[in-house]
């Protein structure tokens, strides 16, 4: 099996400028970096007060570039995006602008709002920031695919790059279709880049396929979601990477990407029926995001504005059993 130590930036780069032409001309709006690989949702970090901690987000930054990850996001839901306030996203997003504008990784930054006026706010301020990307989910006031038509048409006409839809989080009441998406993409050549997480695992696969059928065109990227479960199957179905809340584990979805280039299905296997213990762990020990960006020394604290999460030996020690699994592929 390759080792990561033996895949160095210099051949990452060499995996890469195999797929950057043909990425950089299906983007078809402005950007430098291609948004394909692993896309990691920065979590928040936190004080012993509950304050945002704008040190360890830079230095958070800074963790993702040298685990190797080809794009950073923020904020999400994974970034304790309800818990936000808007001074707290403005300032958090303007930190990690400057933090990425010397390192390797895409930027992506959230600009979703309940509605198109406060989603507007937001995308206006990105804009000044130059990201490589913007993401929007759904408007939560929604009412109608009218209302997000709106929604995404105005963030089109204000974004010069390209536009994500996060297909998840948005009203209860409306689904992003397919044909809806495939609609928008038609028309605005920044739109048609996607967070493909519908409902579930199975739907969102099934999504993405349909997707794929309009690619090169009204489709531009496919990124899946839901911590990259689907991993395998849908870099075998030919989509572009993943966009989730991993950054503890940032330098294995990095690796990941760079075995998929080179073809090497063996070790994909292996690396990725590791990298699920983990992400399975996660639903059995509330907090672990907060353990492990501690644990790997990017966050002083595990505090989160979610709970007050504690971890007991039995916890702890479940948690280093499988985590012992991913050690050989760390690089940060």
């Amino acid at each position: 099996m390759a080792h990561p130590s033996s895949f160095t930036r210099r051949d990452c780069l060499a995996l890469l400028s195999a797929t950057t032409l043909s990425a950089g001309r299906a983007l078809g709006a402005t950007t430098k970096k291609p948004l394909r690989g692993a896309f990691m949702i920065l979590a928040t970090p936190y004080t012993a007060t509950k304050a945002i901690d704008y040190e360890d987000l830079e230095g958070e930054v800074d963790f993702l570039d040298r685990c190797g990850t080809q794009g950073m996001v923020w904020p999400q839901n994974a970034s304790d995006l309800r818990y936000l306030s808007k001074d707290e996203r403005m300032r958090g997003m303007e930190v990690i602008a400057k933090a990425a504008k010397s390192r390797k990784p895409a930027l992506i930054l959230g600009v979703q709002a309940e509605d198109t006026a406060s989603m507007l706010e937001y995308a206006r301020f990105a804009e000044t920031l130059e990201p490589d990307a913007v993401i929007a989910i759904p408007p939560t006031k929604a009412k109608s695919l009218d209302d997000y038509r709106e929604y995404y048409t105005e963030l089109c006409k204000v974004a010069k790059r390209p536009v994500f839809i996060q297909t998840a989080g948005g009203s209860p009441e409306v689904e992003p279709t397919v044909e809806f998406i495939v609609e928008m993409g038609g028309k605005f050549e920044n739109f048609g880049y996607l967070k493909e997480e519908y409902k579930s695992v199975p739907t969102a696969v099934e999504r993405m396929k349909e997707m794929a059928k309009h690619r090169p065109g009204a489709i531009k990227i496919i990124l899946g979601a839901f911590r990259a479960r689907g991993w395998t199957y849908e870099m075998r179905l030919g989509m572009d990477g993943t966009l989730t809340g991993g950054p503890m584990y940032a330098d294995v979805y990095a690796y990941l990407w760079e075995l998929h280039l080179a073809g090497k299905v063996e070790e994909i296997r292996e690396v990725h029926s590791k990298l699920l213990l983990m992400t399975n762990l996660e639903q059995v020990i509330p907090g672990m995001r907060s353990y492990m960006m501690k644990h790997r020394g990017v966050f002083k604290t595990t505090v989160s504005r979610r709970a007050d999460y504690s971890y007991g030996p039995d916890a702890v020690a479940e948690i280093e059993y499988n985590f012992a699994a991913l050690k050989p592929y760390l690089r940060a």
